[in-house]
């Protein structure tokens, strides 16, 4: 399957390497080019930009917080502007129900698919495979969604 992955902290970046090792195609977009560039070494590719991590059927953001996932699902070339309709958004960025809200009226009115999907576990556990996920959405929607590790 063909994935972007958008935000490669110290979590994001051990669930990415887990979805490279699972034979996952993976465009990696972070702010800081340096941390993307990194797991490159193990396959995946580089995207220039939000739009360009979003070419994909499946988009997965696991941001710091809801002003970081609102830049990048809202802004002018953001995910909900350049994710084809039918394509899917996972969430396990740490936001609010108030966003998650949104977030779900957003992709359902572009027709795009929504799971919010929190982790539970530490960098370690990311980086290992051992994260506990509580994913929330259509289950069509997520039935789509790859597991973590």
């Amino acid at each position: 399957m063909k994935i972007g992955f958008i935000g490669l902290g110290r979590m994001g970046s051990g669930v990415a390497e887990n979805l490279i090792r699972a034979t996952h195609e993976l465009v990696l977009y972070n702010r800081s080019r340096e941390k993307a560039e990194a797991l490159s070494k193990l396959g995946a590719r580089v995207a220039g930009s939000i739009a360009e991590a979003c070419r994909v059927e499946v988009v997965w953001t696991m941001l710091a917080d809801d002003k970081a996932l609102e830049e990048a699902a809202f802004g002018g070339n953001g995910l909900l502007a350049t994710l084809a309709p039918g394509a899917l958004h996972i969430s396990s960025s740490t936001i609010s129900v108030a966003l998650c809200d949104r977030l779900t009226q957003a992709h359902a009115h572009r027709r795009q698919r929504f799971v919010a999907a929190p982790v539970f576990g530490r960098p370690d556990a990311a980086k290992a495979g051992g994260l506990f996920v509580v994913a929330g959405g259509a289950p069509d929607a997520i039935d789509l969604a790859p597991p973590p590790s």
